[in-house]
């Protein structure tokens, strides 16, 4: 049996930046078993599968340890295949997933996913941050899955470095960091060890709670935004009432099948 599988790095214009995720298009649904083995074996942050649903696709998405509700850049890299490497001649996508129901539209060079918005509430911060992080954050907050904690200044952005055995403990999916840009509306970076993945590259779904934050804080719907890992990646964000858009260009890396 021959799998399809791309290699697409998103939220970048150039080879080598943004965030890789494996791309699987199936005809029907592998065992679950066999699609996290997959992930598994790719090692990247997220591997996607989808296949053909009506008009639209029906979009999953493995870490190489679990399987995840909402993942931006593999769903980017999905669309970017479908666009590119499938014959598709429409300009909007709809996706069925776990996370709800996901469109990405084509907007000039950019490629942008309409989401649901997460506004986090604010908490207390948990102990276990005290031991895991070097810098303290001014604030904390709660998304639906995910922790956000507000710093000062992109400098402590940069010179952040988490003890991952230790915030793996947090009860969370991920650990959201962000502050200001120093040229960019907002920065930020993503740890989420309980998944499997220590620091991901870039994060699309991060921004579903990112932007909704940032908006607020910053009176405006239209921002953009910048991931600061080794990699790095770049973000158009709009808000649309309950809806966020991200937007950002991908790349093709490598094309090839998977033997099973």
């Amino acid at each position: 049996m021959f799998i399809p599988f791309y290699q697409v790095d998103a939220f970048t214009d150039s080879l080598f930046g943004g965030n890789p995720a494996g791309v699987c298009p199936l005809d029907e649904w592998l065992p679950d078993e066999t699609m996290q083995k997959i992930a598994m074996e790719n090692n990247v942050s997220e591997t996607a599968f989808f296949i053909k649903k009506g008009d639209g696709f029906h979009i999953r998405w493995f870490t190489p340890r679990v399987e995840v509700n909402l993942c931006g850049h593999a769903t980017l890299a999905s669309a970017h295949v479908i666009f590119n490497e499938s014959g598709y001649v429409r300009d909007a996508i709809s996706f069925e997933s776990r996370g709800g129901n996901l469109n990405v539209t084509r907007e000039g060079e950019l490629l942008i996913l309409d989401f649901p918005a997460n506004k986090p509430q604010r908490t207390s911060l948990p102990d276990d941050f005290v031991q895991a992080l070097n810098i303290m954050p001014v604030q904390c907050f709660r998304g639906k899955e995910d922790y956000l904690l507000l710093y000062k200044s992109q400098k402590e952005i940069e010179a952040l470095i988490p003890d991952f055995l230790k915030l793996e403990k947090v009860v969370a999916r991920a650990v959201i960091v962000t502050a200001p840009g120093d040229k960019i509306d907002f920065v930020s970076r993503f740890f989420a060890p309980r998944v499997g993945i220590d620091e991901d590259p870039v994060t699309g779904s991060a921004h579903t709670v990112l932007i909704p934050f940032w908006a607020e804080k910053l009176g405006k719907t239209e921002m953009k935004a910048m991931q600061l890992s080794s990699r790095g990646g770049t973000l158009f964000c709009r808000l649309r009432g309950d809806r966020v858009d991200i937007g950002g260009r991908a790349v093709t890396y490598l094309k090839g099948e998977i033997y099973l």
